[in-house]
């Protein structure tokens, strides 16, 4: 494509496609564009519009790590080939790659706003990974860094590409060995700047967190975005709002954030928008906003993220949801989110349960598969990958197509992640939580009479998927010899088929499973004598 900025568009027009790229129609000019102006305006409205609602089967989240733990030697060769290499041809359509998770300003980019990670510390555990593989100032002085080539490999193999910069990200907080390493200068020479100190910690969240209250650092923020939609050639940027959730003094200490932080972050995300829609007229093409939020706009809003407005004034063209904790059903952000045109992608992050069981069954490929399925079945527009790095995993070849995983194994859960690490970032956080998983951390007493019902979301129809064999199994603590609860799912009753080292399990028929949320009913009969407890379910699938 020709660039826009060499093809004699007047001033008025860079300013306008500005404009257009965030969505504010109303703002006024000194004077009239003209017919070709106006016609190079919706022109550049209509291909923000097509990048933005591409095809993207699976976004990979990279959180390149690769060049500081992994890389023995500083070469794009040796960088791709720890993570990347291995997806081609599979369904990634798009890479987002973050310059290093560490602390905010922290990068291993060659930025020089901010500050280059080149730290070489070892583990003090000895063995253990440290810092000593770090490539990334050899990379510099070859001339080139992580990011351009990452940019450089993408473009080579025709995959989208988004930089990721995670918002206000406090590993630095964590008590690490790794910690006082990842501690910014900006932070050192600021603490002011900061929600709490080492000394007084904050209530929710790690006490580095800066405070997006100081304008300092938003223009900051900005100006770390803006340096790199400048020098590399990125199809968009990824704000991580999730990495971690706390933007604000007031809500690190308990409180709702207000009107005046709400409007002090989307003043930042509309300087961002006006800055990609300037710099894409010299790049030659759209440069899009995705932003990675919690998946509730009342939770977002608490902590200062007015999403909602973001999607309505045009502010973000992707919208990324959740992470290590689910608040809100599937559909009900789809449809928020396609309320205002913008496409979106349910995160599938890693669980953080820390019972071995219920995370082995969660790790799992089938159970990624079957939370895949509900993605796709919710209307959402992909799947989008967070902290799983396997590049020869089958999954890249898998989840991106509901018509691949119905000839895999299913793993269907009430929740694949918990929901206890939610408090840790807003006070009260449980009360956003819109569902009631069933898990180790969040069991339900059984009692003789008292029937406990739950909620299964299944993606698929599997009246048409016709699966070889399906089974319900329900991990039980506390049963007698040869007791098994007894068990309905929408109404019917199931038979079981035993109970083996605390699971009862249960044949069910396809055609009594529903494409969205199932009925479980499940109770114990009065010769239960001890306490029970239902401490998982889980619905397996096996294709025919």
């Amino acid at each position: 494509m020709k660039s826009l900025a060499g093809s004699g568009i007047s001033r008025f027009v860079l300013t306008a496609l500005a404009i257009v790229g965030v969505g504010l129609h109303d703002r006024c000019l000194a004077s009239e564009p003209s017919s070709s102006d106006k016609a190079k305006i919706e022109e550049a409205k209509r291909q923000r519009k097509e990048a933005a609602h591409r095809k993207r089967r699976i976004l990979y989240d990279n959180d390149g790590n690769e060049p500081v733990y992994y890389m023995k030697k500083p070469s794009a060769d040796e960088l791709l080939e720890r993570r990347t290499k291995g997806v081609v041809g599979s369904h990634v359509d798009t890479i987002v790659y973050c310059t290093w998770s560490s602390g905010f300003s922290i990068f291993t980019h060659n930025t020089k706003i901010g500050e280059v990670f080149d730290c070489t510390a070892p583990n003090p555990k000895k063995g253990a990974l440290g810092f000593e593989n770090n490539q990334t100032r050899a990379l510099i002085e070859q001339g080139t860094d992580p990011l351009k080539i990452m940019v450089g490999f993408c473009r080579k193999n025709k995959i989208e590409v988004f930089w990721s910069f995670r918002m206000n990200d406090t590993h630095d907080a964590w008590g690490g060995w790794y910690s006082p390493y990842l501690f910014p200068k900006l932070k050192k020479e600021h603490p002011e700047w900061l929600v709490a100190s080492r000394d007084k910690r904050s209530k929710v969240g790690g006490w580095s967190a800066v405070d997006y209250g100081v304008p300092e650092i938003r223009d900051l923020a900005s100006k770390f975005v803006e340096e790199v939609c400048e020098n590399y050639d990125v199809d968009g940027v990824m704000l991580d709002f999730f990495r971690h959730p706390v933007y604000f003094k007031k809500h690190a200490w308990g409180e709702a954030c207000g009107q005046e932080e709400l409007d002090q972050m989307t003043s930042l995300v509309r300087r961002v928008q006006e800055m990609t829609g300037r710099v894409a007229v010299k790049r030659g093409h759209p440069i899009l906003v995705a932003a990675r939020t919690p998946d509730s706009v009342e939770y977002c809003r608490n902590m200062g993220l007015d999403v909602e407005r973001w999607m309505k004034e045009g502010l973000i063209d992707l919208w990324v949801t959740s992470g290590y904790f689910r608040l809100s059903p599937l559909e009900e952000n789809v449809q928020l989110a396609h309320k205002y045109g913008v496409p979106i992608y349910p995160c599938l992050s890693e669980t953080r349960m820390r019972d071995k069981e219920a995370g082995k069954i969660r790790g799992s490929l089938g159970c990624y598969r079957g939370r895949a399925m509900n993605v796709w079945d919710s209307g959402a527009d992909g799947v989008y990958m967070f902290n799983y790095f396997n590049p020869k995993s089958t999954l890249w070849r898998e989840l991106g197509d509901p018509k691949v995983l119905t000839g895999l194994d299913r793993v269907y859960t009430t929740g694949a992640r918990g929901v206890n690490v939610v408090g840790r970032w807003t006070v009260g956080g449980k009360r956003f939580v819109k569902h009631s998983p069933v898990s180790p951390e969040n069991p339900r007493d059984l009692r003789p009479g008292k029937p406990v019902r739950i909620e299964l979301r299944v993606g698929e129809k599997m009246q048409e998927t016709l699966p070889s064999d399906v089974k319900l199994q329900l991990r039980v603590e506390g049963l007698g010899e040869g007791q098994s609860p007894s068990v309905t799912l929408n109404g019917t009753s199931l038979p079981s088929t035993g109970v083996a080292r605390g699971w009862a399990s249960y044949a069910v028929k396809a055609e009594l499973v529903k494409d969205g949320m199932n009925q479980i009913e499940v109770s114990v009969g009065a010769e239960s004598k001890g306490k029970t407890v239902l401490k998982d379910v889980v619905l397996r699938v096996w294709p025919r």
